[in-house]
């Protein structure tokens, strides 16, 4: 079975209450007086169902009158009656509609508020597909609930309450009847009820699951598809699919049972007390608009039970709705803002620091990305990172954005510990351009754009030129106003990069995070971008992640990096004269060999 955050399955399935529904109280705070508006219809809706029996009583009663006015009067007051609980019921259908939209719409957003600020470090614990499910499936649960669940069950309650009541009024003795069977009733709902809330729960759990899986597959397609991975991929959807109808079928067999059996004794129950309501009138102890008045509040009572037995899964089902997502909203993560944070210096000059700073990855905590690594980078200084796969290079990016906190040592930028930092404010002095660009399925002016949202389309162009971009942009059917596809699937790699180049250089940044961002380009996009990246560069903090040894050439200081430590500083000729790890790749990758330098 798929688990969530927090504790394990089965703790969270056996603390699974409707109770749970409370923390949506604080969503629905907000709207108080259209919260009371809904109920006070609600209860008006209800106390006029509730007076049509009594005119139907008084219609029986004088069926046979001689004054044909009085009849008419009494007609007339039940069609007033009618006409009231028509509109009242229009009103508070809208009322409680409006509100459930009002709720569900703030809790997707303070949900998705809440997602888009964890640490990657939250996202090696949960799959996207199984968040983008409790912000889409679970909420609509939750609407669902409160538009109209929630509604029908008071107002259910209110039925129940206000008809027994009248009931007791018009005859004690069946009432007393009626009552006998209210623990034949009350039994199955609580003994299946507690069966229905697990399954609702795993039912849910599985959902959540298969639309992590299908993102997941959708989201690498041609992956799957260029390794005729079609068959498998679609099996193992089908499996979690199939899971989750399992699931979703025991729930409603469940309930199924569960409704059938109030259903059927609730209304046994009504029959037996019809049958003896009807020796009493013909032995002249009440009168057959009393029966009739006392049967139609006995259908609408055991017909709130019926409901209620039905609405009752519906409300478990939410209450678990509702602690998935309580437990996004309330996730712990790894690495948060300090409570009293430190103010970024005005004008950011990009001097980075690592103290000493050693880190493993939550999901690998045997494997030590980073082993004391100490790095002095000055203002405007160019340093590149090389190395080995897994020696800790792009580590060192991910640790200066802070997606991740150390284990041991600090990382200041300008002196000032990034820890001691809100995150947004010092993420706004860098600019970074990833190992695998990402490109969003909007125009190409907005996914540049993307660096600096207020930049002009003048300045958008300047960046696309300078990242020798601006050439196919010009070629596409609508220019910079095309749209990219989803994940650029309308681009190349090397045409992704150069996107991801120029949303870069829009920024404007005093610090530049290069993560192999030549790596897939040709040999002519290379050299241009190359020669956008060095003059970028000359006026701000660069901090390079390449494999290709070429493009570090002109780095100020190479830092060779092995198994996330530092084994080796200097400029490239140093380093090639040394005849270590980097001279060792530098004969691999140089075709002219070292001589020729």
């Amino acid at each position: 079975m798929p688990r969530g955050l927090g504790q394990p399955q089965e703790e969270r399935d056996k603390s699974k209450r409707i109770g749970a529904l409370g923390a949506l109280w604080p969503f629905l705070r907000p709207y108080r007086g259209l919260l009371l508006a809904s109920i006070l219809a609600l209860v008006a809706t209800a106390c006029i169902s509730l007076t049509l029996p009594l005119a139907v009583r008084r219609v029986v009663d004088n069926f046979r009158a001689e004054d044909g006015a009085l009849l008419d009067l009494y007609f007339g007051a039940a069609l007033g009656i009618a006409a009231a609980l028509a509109i009242g019921t229009a009103l508070r259908y809208a009322l409680v509609t409006r509100l459930g939209e009002q709720v569900v719409t703030d809790i997707r957003k303070a949900v998705f508020d809440r997602v888009m600020g964890l640490s990657p470090a939250f996202y090696e614990k949960i799959m996207t597909g199984e968040v983008v499910s409790r912000i889409t499936t679970d909420t609509t649960l939750i609407l669902s609930v409160i538009g109209s669940s929630i509604s029908i069950a008071l107002r259910n309650v209110l039925i129940f309450f206000g008809g027994m009541g009248l009931m007791l009024l018009t005859s004690p003795k069946l009432t007393g009847l009626v009552l006998l069977i209210v623990p034949a009733v009350v039994v199955p709902i609580l003994t299946l009820g507690r069966r229905l809330r697990v399954l609702s729960r795993e039912n849910q759990d599985w959902i959540a699951a298969s639309s992590g899986s299908a993102s997941e597959s959708l989201s690498a397609v041609q992956t799957v598809q260029a390794f005729t991975h079609e068959v498998l991929t679609r099996r193992a959807f089908s499996e979690v699919t199939d899971k989750s109808l399992d699931a979703a079928k025991r729930r409603i067999t469940t309930r199924s049972l569960m409704t059938a059996i109030v259903i059927f004794l609730v209304f046994t129950g009504v029959v037996g007390v019809l049958w003896i309501g009807a020796r009493d009138v013909r032995a002249g102890e009440m009168s057959a608009g009393s029966l009739v008045q006392f049967v139609i509040y006995a259908v609408m009572v055991a017909g709130s039970v019926a409901a209620l037995s039905e609405i009752f899964g519906e409300l478990q089902r939410a209450a678990g709705a509702t602690e998935r997502l309580v437990e996004l909203l309330h996730a712990e993560d790894a690495v948060s803002d300090p409570a009293d944070p430190l103010p970024l210096p005005e004008r950011v000059s990009g001097a980075i620091s690592f103290d000493a700073v050693s880190f493993t990855y939550p999901q690998r905590p045997d494997v030590s990305a980073l082993d004391h690594v100490t790095l002095d980078i000055a203002p405007g200084e160019t340093v590149a990172l090389v190395g080995p796969s897994g020696a800790g290079k792009t580590t060192i990016i991910q640790m200066l954005l802070r997606f991740y906190d150390p284990a041991s040592g600090r990382i200041t930028l300008d002196g000032v510990d990034i820890a001691a930092m809100r995150r947004d404010a010092f993420r706004r002095a860098i600019a970074l351009v990833p190992q695998d660009p990402v490109i969003f399925a909007a125009s190409a002016r907005e996914n540049i754009r993307f660096g600096r949202p207020e930049a002009s389309d003048a300045e958008i162009e300047a960046a696309a030129r300078a990242a020798a971009a601006h050439d196919f942009i010009s070629k596409l059917p609508e220019g910079y106003d095309s749209g990219l596809g989803e994940r650029g699937v309308m681009l190349s790699g090397g045409q992704k990069q150069r996107i991801a180049i120029a949303r870069a250089i829009l920024r404007d940044a005093p610090v530049l995070l290069l993560d192999e961002a030549t790596s897939a380009l040709d040999a002519e996009s290379e050299r241009a971008v190359q020669q956008a990246v060095d003059a970028l560069s000359r006026d701000r903090t660069t901090l390079i992640v390449a494999h290709r040894l070429a493009t570090v050439k002109k780095a100020d200081r190479i830092v060779v990096m092995d198994q996330g430590r530092i084994v080796a500083i200097g400029p490239h000729d140093q380093l090639v004269a040394q005849d270590g790890l980097y001279a060792r790749l530098a004969r691999m990758q140089f075709t002219d060999g070292i001589a020729a330098e």
